[in-house]
């Protein structure tokens, strides 16, 4: 799976490590920084377990019961690393099963209107999931996709110089049980759920992030429709 429509580059990469992600990431930023005109890139890929937190002094969601005081580190009883990472949004898990997708678009070709982008991942994911047959929508004031009270994808961005990376996470199957270790996106008493719960169906991650890759290529000019003069403070 590679394919490039609208400068959208879009590459299926299997299971990673987080570092290794991370790193290409890093890598596609930098190049993006020193020539505007490369294509805006869409990374899919599986994690080996890792938890991440964002950049934020209160990391009381890297415990289940949400108590660990301001400043402390609170990660002694995880099972898996943990990775404190330049993107909103507290303590999450990723692991097999589950589809990542980090988007590396530059939002001057966007408007540079960063609430516009959320919500269009937010819509992408929820077309994926209405493909499946999944009911799933927006929440008021709380970023991601639910089916109800349960949250199935979670979404946390960062932006260096109106370039985009991180994303999302759209649990497809596997073991949610990882998440009982802390508060998932700091949400007191959120239930996790997926694609394979909700249907008592199975499900490829691979071809998930195939059906993703269609609509994501479909759906990235209603993205690059926003007003070239509207700004915002990031």
């Amino acid at each position: 799976m590679n394919a490039e429509i609208f400068d959208l580059r879009v590459q299926w990469l299997g299971r990673m490590e987080f570092a290794h992600a991370l790193g290409l990431q890093e890598k596609i930023v930098a190049k993006k920084r020193v020539d505007p005109s490369s294509n805006d890139e869409l990374l899919l890929l599986e994690h080996e377990p890792v938890y991440t937190i964002g950049r934020t002094p209160d990391r009381s969601s890297l415990s289940s019961t949400g108590r660990i005081r301001r400043g402390e580190v609170g990660a002694a009883h995880l099972p898996h690393p943990l990775f404190s990472i330049n993107r909103g949004g507290q303590a999450t898990y990723h692991g097999p099963g589950q589809l990542m997708g980090y988007p590396i678009i530059d939002l001057r070709r966007c408007g540079q209107d960063l609430h516009r982008y959320l919500r269009w991942l937010e819509q992408l994911l929820i077309e994926v999931l209405a493909e499946y047959g999944i009911a799933a929508s927006r929440r008021e004031s709380l970023t991601g996709v639910w089916i109800e009270n349960r949250k199935i994808a979670s979404i946390g961005v960062g932006v260096r110089h109106w370039i985009t990376m991180h994303g999302f996470a759209l649990n497809v199957c596997g073991d949610l049980s990882p998440f009982n270790q802390i508060v998932p996106c700091g949400i007191d008493n959120v239930t996790m759920t997926s694609m394979e719960k909700e249907t008592d169906d199975a499900f490829s991650v691979a071809d998930v992030a195939e059906m993703l890759e269609k609509l994501a290529l479909d759906r990235i000019m209603d993205l690059r429709m926003a007003s070239e003069t509207q700004s915002i403070i990031v």
